[in-house]
């Protein structure tokens, strides 16, 4: 094993303000020493950053680096999405993250969109292949599911849908990767699940964590404490702290 490069990809949030679009490109030219396949962009709820989106997915673009831009299509009509499908094509974009996506607070639900399957299937009938479509999984179960069959059944939906593969969300508990990916096989899923990781940088973002995934020894609230308490002291711990629970 020793040497052994695995293909990643990284993920970024479109800035809010000028600085943040000149930070921000300052992280990317360092983390491109990597040499990742791709960069994903996110996509605010019912489209809240688009045209930030769009233009940090021309920028890393224009840098000479494969992106893939986040789409959901919550609230949004069929006019709307072939309009932006066509606008990414025109980009040169080849990828795309199809989602459902969350409805912005006070938002009333709408559009022709109901899930990410529909999103799928749509964008395949409009474009045929001239997106790799990747499509969210859920290793530890997504929050809002009847049940982890109903999960894994929506997962097997968004693949026959179209899709090409599948990029997970972050997990704490390699059994439950594991055990997703084997379940979905048996479902007759046939496409790469690629795990999703989010490094830990902080206690704070830590604990956000823990309220979106399924509870787990490594989040103990216990364990957290003891470790909140060590990072008042020993701030340069976190980064270890990190890596032991990834």
């Amino acid at each position: 094993m020793t040497g052994l490069k695995l293909p990643i990809s990284l993920e970024f949030f479109p800035p809010k303000t000028p600085e943040g679009t000149e930070k921000l490109r300052g992280v990317r030219e360092k983390l491109y020493a990597l040499k990742p396949e791709f960069c994903s962009v996110t996509y605010g709820a019912g489209g809240s950053t688009q045209e930030g989106t769009f233009a940090t997915v021309g920028a890393i673009q224009a840098e000479g680096v494969s992106a893939a831009c986040h789409f959901s299509c919550i609230g949004a009509t069929k006019a709307s999405v072939r309009t932006e499908l066509a606008t990414l094509k025109a980009m040169g974009v080849k990828r795309l993250v199809a989602l459902r996506g969350d409805l912005p607070s006070g938002y009333g639900a709408g559009g022709e969109f109901h899930y990410a399957s529909d999103l799928v299937a749509f964008i395949r009938a409009e474009t045929g292949d001239d997106f790799h479509i990747e499509v969210a999984a859920y290793p530890e179960i997504h929050p809002q599911a009847k049940s982890p069959e109903a999960d894994l059944q929506a997962f097997a939906t968004k693949v026959k849908a179209g899709a090409d593969s599948a990029i997970t969300q972050y997990f704490y508990n390699s059994d439950a990767y594991f055990r997703f990916v084997d379940d979905a096989y048996k479902l007759g899923v046939d496409v790469p699940v690629v795990p999703g990781i989010m490094p830990i940088t902080s206690s704070s973002q830590l604990l956000r964590f823990r309220t979106h995934v399924v509870p787990n020894p490594a989040l103990d609230p216990a364990a957290l404490a003891g470790l909140r308490r060590r990072h008042r002291v020993h701030q340069s711990l976190w980064p270890g702290c990190g890596v032991r629970l990834v």
